[in-house]
């Protein structure tokens, strides 16, 4: 028999977080339920635990804090990672599991469909389809929702996954871990509900999302150096040669050098843009040898099957 473990990482929802517990409880009814209270100044732990709930703590405030401690804490085959708020349809997990099974799959998310605004705001609808979209175009993916919070995860997933993120960047760094080391995944479509009443959205839209975006271009340029890298070596080769083309027409034409400033800038940046390229280079092959190290950790653990 597989275990599964559902992980619920929670900042004041004790409004929401029994029902919650009661639905992945009625789902997964083998499984080990686990509220990871980050911090709450309500009665988040007490409401959890009388629901049946395994509570820990992780006192530092933020999600990614909560979700690397509990994939280090626990032990299981399967992971089922969801929210506390009651937005995310916990019936769909066990059908999320035996796809997993099914096509031995590492991850599983939960693409989000919703019916209101008020279950899923306009601003963070059109954030996270943008932020999709740069995604798939930098990471070469096809994720249509990768800020998404429901998500069922191997064991070999979970246990090489080296999360750095303190908050709501932790969605973007499973998912740029799966794109990175090619692991199979597939998305599955699920109902996405209003919050229930009393529970208040964590996520600042602005402040959030520039984390969000922070984070997914320091990814790009920690594993793809040589495409960012490049790209400044094409910006400051090309700048350096609108400097100086007229300096040399000039030079050509009459045999002097009258702005010699402006030929000690153009050859400085050049030199700074082919000094990017190199740079862009030597980092692509360490890139690449992290990137040979972290898959060889994925691939030490079995992947998941019918059994799993």
């Amino acid at each position: 028999m597989a275990k599964i473990a559902v992980i619920l990482p929670c900042l004041n929802e004790e409004a929401a977080i029994g029902a919650v517990v009661a639905a992945f409880r009625k789902a997964l009814p083998d499984a080990a339920i686990y509220v990871y209270d980050n911090a709450s100044t309500d009665d988040t732990a007490g409401v959890a635990t009388r629901a049946g709930a395994v509570v820990r703590r992780e006192p530092r405030p933020g999600k990614g804090n909560a979700v690397t401690r509990a994939f280090a804490d626990i032990d299981a085959d399967i992971y089922v990672l969801a929210d506390g708020d009651g937005t995310y349809d916990a019936a769909n997990a066990p059908r999320m599991i035996d796809l997993m099974r099914r096509e031995t799959l590492d991850m599983v998310i939960g693409v989000r469909a919703h019916s209101s605004a008020a279950a899923y705001r306009p601003g963070h609808v059109f954030g996270n389809r943008l932020f999709s979209a740069i995604f798939r175009s930098l990471f070469r993916t096809d994720y249509t929702d990768i800020l998404s919070g429901y998500r069922v995860l191997s064991r070999r997933f979970v246990k090489s996954f080296p999360s750095r993120a303190g908050g709501f960047e932790i969605e973007i760094e499973m998912t740029a871990h799966a794109a990175l080391l090619r692991i199979p995944v597939a998305e599955v479509e699920t109902q996405y509900g209003p919050r229930a009443n009393g529970a208040e959205s964590k996520l600042n839209t602005m402040r959030d999302g520039a984390k969000i975006l922070a984070r997914m271009f320091r990814f790009l340029r920690l594993h793809r150096p040589r495409f960012v890298y490049g790209l400044l070596g094409i910006m400051g080769v090309g700048v350096a040669a609108i400097l100086f083309i007229p300096v040399l027409i000039e030079f050509l034409r009459t045999g002097l050098v009258p702005r010699f400033p402006t030929l000690i800038v153009s050859v400085a940046i050049g030199l700074g843009g082919f000094a990017a390229f190199a740079v862009g280079a030597v980092l692509d092959a360490q890139a690449q040898h992290f990137a040979e190290t972290k898959r060889l950790a994925y691939l030490r653990l079995p992947p998941p099957g019918k059994d799993a």
